[in-house]
């Protein structure tokens, strides 16, 4: 027992040897002087023509002109010059500062530098809590850290991570950006900025908007969630998540992608992108589609990958692998899609086909996997499709099918009967974005059902060849058809005609690929 009490004795006693607090000493002063009527307990140091004050703490050196040193406090008040260094990194430069040795904090006032390293803060009034490790001002500061300049109404330093927290109005200035949040927090080690409420960046051609993320100043790229968005180039793009790199011109986005070219009132949407600015192009893929923003009527467009290239002013979106469109009274399928928003041409493409896929596929294949449109109750297919719209009006301008052109029309009067013409190519015209006017050119054929306008009944099959056929159309329907240059036709009766001679090589109905509204498009 007696061992036992011996031992806990001799912990006690390290213990309180352990706690004991450091005495601040006075290393040197130009001269001492004590004044206990006006300044009671206090030694009055000053300094002379060659010696200035100096006091010591603990590894920390302070300097100053004039000092109040409070022994039973174990404290002081320094004022003149005040200069203060620990280490070989740390260096304090104040007008005043007041030191409780016993707390080991400082309060530092009046033209208040601040050195760690190579980073440098200015404020007026600095708190440095020695045990802590951290600084922190709330007044307002300023720090310098190689090319940046960064100002806040509150900061934090911890010392041991070099590590900045700022909030209210912080400021990053640097030759090429500008930063401003509400809050975020810096390590100056390796220049990292990370946000955590609403921040914008500003560089030369882009800004940024987030309201949480992070920056790498140094190296200028960053990571931004919650709202984020970067506008450049007519351009913006949003997305749960943002990457950008200033240094390699390049950005990504992911989930609820949102890709905007200002200039051509086009919004693309996905759930991934990736922009390369200095190519002037993006790429969205993911659940992706196309709007073409018109004041009327908009095009919205589906595919699995959708491209803008270009600059704004010659910008081409691109979109392949199951593409869809659909505006009012015209809709779309094909492999590809190519829309030049300087010329309004936009084309509807069939991937290529092998050598071999030319030789086995029949006429009747080929139209199955053929670019496709339906105006109204019209569908039209053939090896390419051209749509040209007025770039001045943005209306609807004209349409050209180019080889293999094939309308078809069904019947509204019989049952499973279909008017068709097909010809190497087809030509028309839109107004007031109507389809108003079809001319089929080069061995051209036709199968139409003829009706009594009175009575209804069907008079006959039409069937004709010709040079050309021109069709004038009227509320999405054909109504006049004009044979050219030496048709040759008969008119059967429908029982002297058989099945298969109702309709023309290559006819195929894709009724069940029509898309009849803007949910159609997707499939996801």
């Amino acid at each position: 027992m007696k061992l036992n009490l011996s031992i806990l004795l001799i912990l006690f006693i390290n213990l309180i040897s352990s706690q004991e607090k450091k005495i601040i000493q006075i290393i040197e002063a130009g001269s001492f002087d004590r004044n206990e009527k006006e300044i009671p307990g206090a030694n009055i140091l000053k300094k002379n023509d060659k010696i200035r004050v100096h006091l010591l703490h603990d590894g920390m050196d302070i300097w100053s002109d004039y000092a109040l040193f409070y022994k039973k406090n174990n404290s002081f008040k320094a004022k003149g010059n005040v200069v203060v260094k620990q280490g070989d990194s740390i260096k304090l430069y104040s007008d005043k500062l007041n030191y409780n040795g016993n707390v080991r904090k400082i309060i530092a006032e009046g033209n208040v530098d601040f050195y760690n390293n190579n980073t440098n803060l200015k404020t007026k009034i600095l708190f440095h809590d020695r045990d802590l490790k951290e600084i922190f001002f709330q007044k307002g500061g300023i720090i310098k850290d190689s090319l940046t300049i960064i100002k806040s109404i509150e900061g934090r330093y911890y010392l041991e991570n070099s590590k900045y927290t700022f909030v209210k109005d912080v400021e990053i200035t640097n030759p090429d950006y500008i930063i401003n949040s509400n809050k975020l927090d810096y390590l100056t080690k390796i220049e990292q900025a990370y946000f955590f409420g609403p921040t914008t960046i500003v560089g030369l051609d882009y800004d940024i908007y987030c309201e949480r993320g992070f920056y790498d100043i140094k190296n200028k790229k960053g990571y931004f969630i919650k709202n984020s968005k970067i506008n450049y180039d007519n351009r913006q793009i949003k997305g749960d998540s943002l990457t950008f790199n200033d240094i390699t011109q390049f950005s990504s986005a992911s989930k609820n992608v949102k890709l905007t070219d200002t200039l051509n009132k086009t919004i693309i949407r996905g759930d991934y992108a990736e922009v390369f600015k200095a190519l002037d192009s993006a790429m969205i893929t993911k659940k992706t589609y196309a709007i073409k923003m018109v004041d009327k009527d908009s095009l919205y467009i589906k595919a699995d990958t959708l491209f803008a290239i270009g600059p704004a002013e010659n910008r081409i979106i691109k979109g392949r692998y199951n593409v869809k469109f659909f505006k009012k009274n015209l809709s779309g399928r094909s492999d590809k899609i190519i829309i030049n928003q300087k010329s309004g041409l936009t084309k509807l493409l069939r991937k290529e086909l092998s050598n071999r896929e030319k030789q086995i596929l029949t006429t009747k294949e080929i139209s199955k996997i053929n670019p496709i449109i339906w105006n109204g109750e019209s569908q039209m297919t053939g090896d390419e499709i051209h749509i040209l719209r007025n770039i001045k009006t943005n209306d609807l301008d004209s349409l050209k099918i180019l080889n293999n052109a094939f309308v078809v029309e069904k019947d509204t009067l019989g049952i499973d009967n279909f008017n068709q013409m097909k010809g190497i190519n087809l030509f028309g015209k839109f107004t007031n974005n109507e389809l108003k006017l079809i001319r089929l050119v080069q061995n051209t054929e036709m199968i139409y059902y003829l009706y009594d306008e009175k009575t209804s009944e069907l008079i006959g099959i039409d069937k004709a060849i010709c040079s050309s056929i021109s069709m004038s159309i009227e509320e999405n329907n054909i109504k006049d058809i004009t044979f050219f240059t030496n048709p040759m036709g008969k008119i059967y009766p429908e029982d002297e005609i058989e099945v298969n001679q109702k309709i023309l090589n290559g006819f195929i109905w894709r009724e069940d690929e029509k898309i009849y509204k803007i949910e159609d498009l997707f499939d996801f």
